[in-house]
This record gives structure tokens, C-alpha cells and sequence, in this order.
């Protein structure tokens, strides 16, 4: 791959289910070989479930992956990652899960198809979300609502507790 060619792609990885670090670690091994170079990776945050009551805390990690593929091509190998891990679909917006790989931003680019929107709609709404794209890249500005990471951080409304529970 030509790494003038590589766009940057910003994935939050999740779970609550199982061994959540484990599923988290085969997740970041799975996107290296099949998606591209992964480039960063947060720390490892945990958090109350958002949107739903669940006593199983989610694990979060935010990766940065260059990659050669289209927006619609990494969705589509994020969909064979999940479900070689062992993610069942669900038809609830948000419950529990093994796994759970969303694309939060490709580069600058704003996507609106059927099945895939970048950047992710709730980026701004999470803290979950926010904290490790906060620890990554506080600067990087959010091409639809042109504020930065660190304004996104401060102006959230989302009180949940959001703590590290393995470093870099």
C-alpha cells in the first residue's frame, strides 16, 4: 500500500460482553489484516451502558487505521470482523454485545448512504466517544459541525462515568 494513497479512518471499538479486552484485542489484530495499518490506539475506557440499562460495563477503545479501502469497503470488512468474533444482530438500537466497531470519522469526509453515515450522527452526544477521540486528536475538527474535538468534549451533555481502565 501507498501511504500517499491511505486515508485516515477513526474506529471506536466496544463490548460488554465476555471477555471484553480479549474481544478487543482480537478485534484490533483482525482490523490490521484486513483493513490496514492500524496507526494508534487509546487507551482502554470503561463505561455504564448508553441508551440502555445493563449491569455489564462496556470496555471502548478509539483506533486510527490507514487504509487503502473506501468508506463503504471498511464497512463492509467491519461487518466480517463483528461477526467472526461472535456479534449477533440484534434488532434493538442498543443492548449488549461481544463486539461493536463503528466508524467515526474517515478523514473529512461526510458519507450519507442507506446503511452507513460518516461521520457516526452521535459522535457529539457520547462521552464515551469523545474521551478517546479527546485523548487522539483534541484539534481535529468535526467537518459537519466545524467545532473541535476539545469544543465537542466541552459543550457534551452526557454525565456517565467514563474511566481508563488499561493505558496505551
Amino acid at each position: 500500500m501507498i501511504m500517499n494513497e491511505a486515508h485516515k479512518v477513526q474506529l471506536l471499538l466496544g463490548g460488554n460482553l465476555g471477555d471484553r479486552a480479549k474481544y478487543l484485542a482480537k478485534a484490533n489484530l483482525q482490523l490490521s489484516t484486513t483493513i490496514g495499518t492500524v496507526v494508534y490506539k487509546s487507551a482502554i475506557y470503561e463505561s455504564e451502558p448508553w441508551g440502555f440499562d445493563d449491569e455489564n460495563q462496556f470496555l471502548n477503545q478509539l483506533v486510527i487505521v490507514q487504509t487503502a479501502l473506501s468508506p463503504t469497503e471498511v464497512l463492509s470488512k467491519i461487518k466480517l470482523i463483528e461477526a467472526d468474533l461472535g456479534r449477533a444482530e440484534s434488532e434493538l438500537q442498543w443492548s449488549s454485545r461481544i463486539i461493536d466497531i463503528d466508524i467515526l470519522f474517515y478523514e473529512e469526509s461526510i458519507v450519507k448512504e442507506k446503511n452507513l453515515i460518516i461521520p457516526h450522527p452521535r459522535i457529539h452526544e457520547r462521552r464515551f466517544v469523545l474521551e478517546p477521540l479527546l485523548e487522539s486528536d483534541p484539534g481535529f475538527i468535526h467537518p459537519l459541525t466545524n467545532k473541535t474535538v476539545r469544543e465537542l468534549y466541552s459543550q457534551c451533555t452526557d454525565q456517565s462515568e467514563v474511566v481508563i481502565y488499561a493505558e496505551r
